[in-house]
């Protein structure tokens, strides 16, 4: 008899990789090229997309989630050729297995970024404010589900599906969250500290409620499994905290700082993620959360946890973490929401989110008196979702907790509240609004025009610990005559912010005390700033150790913001070329030195540009040792004079001398043009302050013995290489960027380096043989210098 029952074929398993094209195999047959494939089509188009999404500041997850909705049948995935070529349903196993490894150990780097100690200490109002952020969108969240089970949703499992979707709405992300207040430099704020310590909590509960959640979808034949699962969920947290918090003590106390961490201790570190996520996927929870208990248990200070993130950090969070987005695309459809009803289901589900977290966290705040429009911030920033809710729908979706529709709604939810963050949150929080410091009250913007008596204020900005000595040495020799409080210092460390959890991690090491993060009071094994508290401790000096974390797109906002908020006289910048040990200068990075530039057009004050030679030796010189010779080549005009102010004040020092030259250029009748003469008329009121600054100096060599004067008369270029070249013995040249009298560049064809000016831009070059270090200044105008804003368009467009 014959037999009716259908019988369905599976497809045959793909084997890892081909013969090549050449012996007849097509590579996307096989799992190996075809999963390369899928990789790089994922990582060209999220990079893409966060290229064009990089000017509206949004965090790179959303290019990840869009970047996955693209890929899926809801966009591309339409056309069935490709979706069965490049994502046939037999790879997406192997897809969603290494997607999947590379969350467990993002989430292990989000529990890395948690430090427990923080949230013990979380006060009542943020408390507060984490509840609201939870109860209130919560509540609404079990309350929306119902309406969903009646339409879209018949036959879902109850009790999990109320939870997921109350979790959903509850959900804040952690590492998004960090991401938006780094980039709009929020996170050391008031309003940026208040949201980070409420996403922590928010975080912690939300996960406990996902546990739980996964627990009653995992309870398939009796409601015992839920509690079996939930009683060995608590005990492997128990376990974990008993076993492996000691031993991860124990290898932070064998880690010392400034030394390699162990291949042992990271590989046996590693392994203990991937067993603990074994546990919790074997329990019935799901192995991330294993890794992210782990990730918490980690101790937060010591190298061994910043080396575990940058083992890490770069291949999950730049391959795997975008295959997941992948991943999630493929299982979104967003044709599946046809009709009035399911749009209108969508209006609900945004809105219903963001005005439970949004209204119960501003309702809350104002009640613990926070002001009107932090309160407003902090709900907005809350209401931040993207990959945490993508985990959260994703395993409700894998536990068929969630529909095809559902989904859909959910993810195109997640994405909206993310998107809208960063741009409402710049609306209310505006940069200018939080600016308390008025021109008024911030006057003494050059050296030039300070009392001699008044206290000069100087922010000095460094790239690494290569420069501090130099660094330290200078300051050493603006202290002047050692009045007490004659000189206030803020040295800035400038550190890039990158799309690396360890910059998170590096924001949390600092300490929270205004924009840019100011490590005011710290007294832990940061070397840099023993370095300068002990510098401080040994002379007059008040040296107060700052650190931006910043993109290097807008590290220039912070300094200028520093320089303005301190009322520095003086922005010193490091130069973008360091010496080498055979004494020529080569380029550390290129962008520093647009990040010059911008300091230049934008500095609310003088800027000096620092040619790093290793002023005063490889160490810091003890006050009582200070022996520095300093040359000033003065050919006149505002900048001139303002390195000559300068180094006036360096020549109060006992161990300082200083020589002024001035130089006079005639012009020569043919040969090189490398000089012209001043224009009478324009420069006439220019050339008299020259005269009576040069005449004040004159005055005070018979005073000083350590002064010395000179004038020379010169007619070309190669005169002016000659006089340069006799003083380059000294310790350090002082000069103006654009000094009148001279065309820009001095030596036809050697000038490379607009921001040092024709004579900065000699002194660097490789034909001139000298060991000094250089100081360019330029003395702050109310117009921003031309010629630099010429140069960055012309090589900005190259």
């Amino acid at each position: 008899m014959a037999s009716n029952t259908t019988q369905h074929v599976c497809p045959p398993s793909m084997k890892a990789t081909s013969n090549g094209a050449f012996q007849g195999d097509n590579p996307l047959d096989f799992a190996l090229p075809l999963l390369i494939l899928q990789i790089c089509l994922v990582l060209v188009l999220t990079r893409v997309l966060a290229y064009l999404l990089k000017p509206l500041k949004q965090p790179r997850v959303i290019a990840e989630i869009i970047g996955g909705i693209l890929l899926g049948p809801s966009v591309l995935g339409r056309n069935k050729t490709y979706l069965n070529a490049v994502f046939p349903s037999r790879s997406l196993t192997v897809l969603d297995t290494l997607a999947n490894i590379g969350l467990i150990f993002f989430l292990f780097l989000v529990g890395l970024e948690m430090d427990p100690k923080s949230l013990s200490r979380t006060g009542k109002r943020i408390l507060s404010i984490a509840l609201a952020g939870i109860t209130v969108p919560f509540s609404l969240g079990i309350g929306t589900s119902f309406v969903l089970r009646n339409t879209i949703s018949k036959g879902v499992d109850g009790p999990p599906f109320l939870i997921f979707m109350g979790v959903a709405f509850s959900i804040t992300a952690f590492p998004v969250l960090a991401r938006i207040l780094a980039e709009l430099k929020l996170l050391t704020t008031d309003v940026g500290r208040m949201a980070m310590s409420a996403a922590a909590v928010n975080d912690v509960a939300a996960w406990i409620l996902l546990a739980l959640a996964v627990a009653l979808s995992s309870s398939g034949h009796s409601p015992l499994v839920a509690l079996w699962v939930l009683f060995c969920g608590c005990g492997f947290v128990a376990g974990a905290f008993l076993i492996f918090r000691p031993l991860f003590a124990w290898m932070a106390k064998c880690t010392h700082e400034g030394e390699p961490v162990g291949e042992t201790y990271i590989c046996a570190t590693l392994g203990a993620v991937l067993a603990a996520g074994f546990v919790t996927d074997a329990i019935g929870i799901h192995a991330l959360f294993g890794a992210f208990v782990l990730g918490v248990l980690v101790p937060k200070e010591g190298p061994l946890g910043v080396s575990l993130v940058e083992k890490v950090e770069d291949l999950v969070s730049g391959l795997f973490l975008p295959l997941y987005f992948a991943s999630s695309g493929l299982k979104t459809n967003v044709a599946t929401i046809q009709g009035l009803q399911s749009w209108g289901l969508l209006v609900l589900v945004i809105f219903t989110a963001c005005f439970g977290k949004i209204v119960g966290t501003i309702v809350v705040s104002r009640a613990c008196k926070v002001p009107w429009r932090e309160s407003f911030t902090l709900g907005f920033l809350m209401n931040s979702k993207g990959l945490v809710e993508l985990i959260v729908l994703n395993i409700g979706k894998d536990r068929k907790v969630l529909n095809d529709q559902t989904f859909a709604i959910m993810v195109l939810m997640a994405l909206f509240t993310t998107f809208m963050t960063t741009p409402v949150v710049m609306i209310i929080y505006k940069p200018s609004k939080r600016a308390g410091l008025t021109e008024a009250d911030y006057k003494n913007k050059t050296i030039e025009r300070i009392d001699v008596s008044s206290q000069l204020r100087i922010l000095a900005c460094f790239h690494s610990t290569k420069n501090i000595p130099t660094m330290i040495n200078l300051i050493e020799a603006s202290r002047g005559s050692g009045r007490q409080e004659s000189l206030c210092v803020y040295a800035l460390h400038l550190t890039e912010l990158s799309e690396r959890s360890s910059a998170i991690l590096m924001v949390h090491k600092a300490r929270k005390n205004g924009l840019p993060f100011w490590n005011k009071g710290r007294r832990d094994s940061d070397h840099i700033v023993v370095a300068f508290e002990t510098f401080e401790q040994l002379s007059h000096v008040s040296v107060r150790p700052m650190t931006s974390i910043s993109a290097l797109s807008n590290m220039h906002e912070d300094i200028c913001a520093s320089a303005k908020s301190k009322k520095a006289a003086m922005i010193i910048l490091p130069f973008h070329k360091h010496q080498r040990v055979d004494g020529a200068l080569e380029t550390t990075r290129t962008d520093f030195r647009w990040v010059n530039h911008k300091v230049l057009q934008n500095a609310p004050c003088s800027v000096g540009i620092l040619v790093d030679r290793s002023l005063g030796g490889a160490s810091q010189v003890s006050a009582r040792d200070v022996s520095s010779s300093i040359t000033v080549i003065f050919f006149g005009g505002r900048d001139d004079r303002e390195a000559l102010a300068y180094a006036v004040r360096m020549a109060e020092h006992p161990g300082i001398n200083l020589a002024v030259i001035r130089i006079t250029v005639q012009l020569e009748s043919g040969g090189e043009i490398a000089v012209i003469e001043m224009n009478e008329g324009s420069n006439t009121e220019s050339r008299l302050l020259d005269e009576e600054v040069l005449s004040v100096f004159e005055k005070q060599i018979s005073q000083n013995p350590s002064l010395k004067y000179e004038e020379r008369l010169l007619r070309n270029s190669v005169e002016i290489v000659a006089v340069v070249q006799e003083f380059s013995r000294c310790s350090l040249f002082l000069v103006g960027r654009m000094p009148i009298g001279v065309v820009q560049p001095v030596l036809n064809g050697r000038s490379d380096c607009p921001e040092l000016g024709p004579i900065g831009s000699l002194l660097v070059s490789p034909d001139l043989s000298t060991t000094a270090s250089v100081l360019v200044v330029q003395q702050y105008y109310n117009q921003p210098p031309s010629d630099l804003a010429v140069f960055s368009e012309d090589s900005g467009s190259k």
